[in-house]
C-alpha cells in the first residue's frame, strides 16, 4: 500500500533537467569550420553591440571632457609634428598645410594603433568572464576594435574643422575613405585577434607593443610623404599594409589627388589574407585560454 501511495507522488515531480554545457576543444582549420565558426559569432551580434557599447560608457564615465578625449591624442601629436618636422625639419608636405597633412595621417593610424592596443588585453582583463560564461572569445577583441571606430569618428570632427579653416574643399575622391577604413579595420582585426590570443600565453606582446607601434608609425608615412620614401626601400616599405591606408586616405581626403593603386591593393591583399589566418588560430587556441589565463 506505502509503495502504491508513492507511485502518484513520483509522477508529479518532474525530472530535473540537465544544465546546458559546451565543450571547448581544438578546433579545425578549414574552411568549414570557418564558416560555422562565422555564423555562430553572427548570432551573438547583440552581444558585441552591448559589449561595445559598456565599453564607451565605461571609458568615458566620470570624465569631465567625455568623448573629446578621443580627440586630444591626434590633436597632441598633429601640433607636436608640426612644430618639430614643419618649423624645425622642414619637412615637406606636398602642397598641404602641415598641420592638416599630419591629421589626415594621424586619424587612420591613431584608429589603428587605439584598436590594437587596447583588443591586445581584451582576454586577460575578462579573465572572470571567461572562465564562467561560454561566448565566442573573438567578440573581446572586437568590442574594443568598434570603441576606437567611435574614437576615430569622434575625431574625424577635428579633421573636417582643419579643412574648412584652411580652405580645403571634399571632391568625390573623398569616398575612398570608407574602403580605405574598411582595410584598416580588417588589418586592425587580424592583428588584434593574434595579439590577443598570444597575450594569454606571454605577457610580453602586452608589454612591448607600445614600443613596436611607435616604431611602425614611422615605418608609415604619417609624419612624411610617401614620396620621401627611396625607390629602392619601396618593395619592402610598401608590404606594411598601415602605407596604402595611411597615404591613400589623406591623398583622397585632403589633397583631392587620385588612389596610389598598387599600394592600396597591397594593403588590401595582405589584410585580407591575414585575416582569415588570424581567426583560425585564434580559434585553435581558444580551447586552452581558460586554462592557462
Amino acid at each position: 500500500m506505502a509503495s502504491t501511495d508513492l507511485e502518484p507522488l513520483s509522477e508529479s515531480v518532474p525530472a530535473t533537467r540537465a544544465r546546458p554545457h559546451k565543450v571547448i576543444g581544438p578546433r579545425s582549420l578549414s574552411s568549414r569550420t570557418l564558416l560555422r565558426n562565422l555564423r555562430a559569432l553572427a548570432s551573438y551580434r547583440d552581444l558585441i553591440g552591448t559589449l561595445s557599447l559598456h565599453r564607451i560608457k565605461v571609458r568615458y564615465k566620470q570624465s569631465l571632457l567625455g568623448p573629446a578625449w578621443a580627440i586630444a591624442q591626434p590633436v597632441a601629436l598633429m601640433v607636436i609634428y608640426t612644430v618639430i618636422f614643419s618649423r624645425i625639419a622642414k619637412m615637406p608636405s606636398e602642397g598641404v598645410p602641415y598641420a592638416l597633412f599630419a591629421y589626415a595621417a594621424l586619424l587612420p593610424w591613431t584608429y589603428f594603433a587605439s584598436a590594437v592596443t587596447t583588443s591586445t588585453g581584451g582576454i586577460v582583463s575578462n579573465v572572470e568572464l571567461i572562465r564562467k560564461v561560454y561566448f565566442p572569445r573573438e567578440i573581446l577583441p572586437l568590442s574594443y576594435i568598434i570603441t576606437a571606430l567611435f574614437d576615430f569618428l569622434v575625431a574625424s570632427i577635428v579633421g573636417g574643422s582643419l579643412m574648412l579653416y584652411y580652405g580645403v574643399a571634399l571632391t568625390p575622391r573623398a569616398l575612398y575613405a570608407i574602403p580605405l577604413i574598411i582595410i584598416a579595420t580588417v588589418f586592425a582585426t587580424a592583428m588584434a585577434l593574434f595579439l590577443s590570443a598570444a597575450q594569454v600565453w606571454f605577457r610580453d606582446f602586452g608589454v612591448g607593443l607600445p614600443l613596436l607601434l611607435q616604431a611602425w608609425m614611422f615605418a608609415t608615412p604619417v609624419v612624411y610623404p610617401l614620396a620621401a620614401v627611396p625607390s629602392s626601400l619601396r618593395s619592402i616599405y610598401d608590404l606594411n599594409p598601415m602605407v596604402g591606408v595611411v597615404e591613400n586616405f589623406r591623398r583622397v581626403l585632403v589633397q583631392g589627388s587620385s588612389i596610389d593603386a598598387p599600394s592600396l591593393l597591397l594593403s588590401g591583399a595582405v589584410s585580407a589574407v591575414l585575416l582569415p589566418v588570424a581567426y583560425a588560430w585564434f580559434k585553435h587556441a581558444e580551447a586552452t585560454m581558460a586554462d592557462v589565463i
